[in-house]
């Protein structure tokens, strides 16, 4: 094996964290103790100081546990109600999460949000779930973390995320709309195509596709061209790791996630650091409540998993490589997917003017796929002044974007 090889890379990452491991849980443990130090000594910058710095060393590791939803109550027209998160159906790669508002209410619609496979845990789309469950029946896609999962359970590819998809369409029922951020939303279209060339009775009626790279040849962003830089075996050679034997999920190959966060970090380098810096300043300051934002930020941002070497390389090949969706050549367990057989599932697709990851157009290409569906089923909202991340999360979301996604959902649910 070769000293280069990312198998070892895995293995000296997870020697150092083992290492480093007891730094950061005795700087989680001091931190607490040293704030309410505070309450007796509140003018002591040097307690200021040491608390800061155990904020900065607990938070300076990657966790590969899913964070939790922490979603217990949402505000809705009738008001405040509480939510409970149930594990309602699972496989051994993905749990669908129920969020049940109490007191419930008859009739809502129902939705399956389709988070993605691409490193961070389902909870990112945690506003998204909220924001949701204003006026919905909230299902989620919890992803597991594949190191956890043993070989024996077989490999997870792109025609697995499909094949999930219509399992879970199947088990929730008929009046199911599908929402999909980001990469899945080209399994999920694939999806509903198979369910209508099947003549499914349970086709969804409506998917809601976000920020998607459905057609990545249309204004190709740096994140297209870095994957069309290399050929797909450098890809498999450089960045495709092996599960130490501690884990269940030993000897498969996967995409660590500990590569992945590099890679988002680098993009954004110093950026990062000032973060960093920022919230330091912040508790030296007292200023908690802008620095535990920060705090907040990082706890979900360094909650990586593992993505399958299956799954990852065949994204990459067939979807920022190839183009096969949009060239009509993509298939699902050896037969074609054809989009313009979809008749029955309205389509609703979102961009924003700034996402320097699904540029404009990218997303709107499904209208075109799906030529056989009637006008009047198809809708596209183009948001301004939003970049990726804020098509599905922060006040645009909430004021600007959501109440469309309602509106066309509750039009299609009857």
């Amino acid at each position: 094996m070769s000293p280069n090889s990312p198998a070892l890379h895995y293995q000296a990452y997870q020697t150092l964290a083992d290492l480093t491991t007891p730094a950061r849980t005795v700087a989680r443990a001091l931190a607490p103790w040293l704030h309410h130090s505070l309450f007796w000594y509140p003018h002591s910058r040097l307690l200021r100081k040491a608390a800061a710095a155990c904020e900065v060393i607990a938070l300076s590791g990657l966790t590969h546990h899913r964070p939790p939803f922490g979603i217990d109550a949402v505000d809705t027209d009738q008001g405040r109600c509480r939510v409970v998160e149930e594990a309602v159906f699972a496989t051994p790669f993905c749990t669908l999460q129920r969020f049940r508002r109490e007191p419930a209410i008859e009739g809502q619609p129902k939705v399956l949000l389709v988070a993605p496979v691409s490193g961070h845990f389902a909870t990112l789309l945690r506003g998204t779930v909220q924001t949701l469950l204003q006026d919905h029946d909230v299902y989620v896609t919890d992803w597991h973390n594949v190191r956890d999962i043993p070989l024996s359970e077989g490999a997870f590819d792109l025609d697995t995320f499909i094949e999930h998809i219509i399992r879970f369409v199947d088990w929730l029922g008929p009046h199911t709309h599908l929402v999909a951020v980001c990469q899945p939303t080209v399994p999920t279209l694939a999806a509903v195509a198979v369910m209508a060339e099947e003549g499914h009775p349970h086709q969804p009626r409506s998917m809601t596709l976000m920020a998607g790279p459905i057609d990545c040849r249309i204004n190709p962003t740096e994140v297209n061209n870095m994957a069309t830089s290399k050929p797909i075996e450098w890809f498999e050679r450089n960045l495709i790791g092996v599960v130490p034997l501690r884990y269940k999920g030993a000897f498969r190959r996967v995409y660590p996630g500990f590569l992945q966060i590099s890679a988002f970090m680098s993009m954004n380098l110093d950026r990062h650091k000032e973060s960093f810096h920022r919230m330091y300043g912040h508790f030296v300051e007292g200023d908690t409540l802008k620095a535990h934002g920060i705090k907040e930020f990082y706890d979900e941002y360094l909650a990586m998993m593992d993505l399958p070497a299956e799954f990852y390389l065949q994204t990459v090949r067939s979807v920022f490589q190839e183009y096969l969706l949009p060239q009509g050549k993509m298939t699902y367990r050896g037969r074609p997917v054809r989009p313009e057989l979809i008749r029955r599932t309205a389509l609703f697709t979102v961009e924003g003017e700034r996402d320097d990851i699904c540029s404009i157009g990218q997303t709107l290409a499904a209208h075109d796929l799906c030529s056989k569906l009637a006008p009047y089923r198809k809708q596209h909202h183009l948001q301004a002044g939003v970049g990726h991340y804020g098509v599905f999360n922060g006040k645009r979301w909430d004021r600007q974007i959501y109440p469309r996604i309602r509106d066309f959902i509750h039009a299609f649910d009857e």
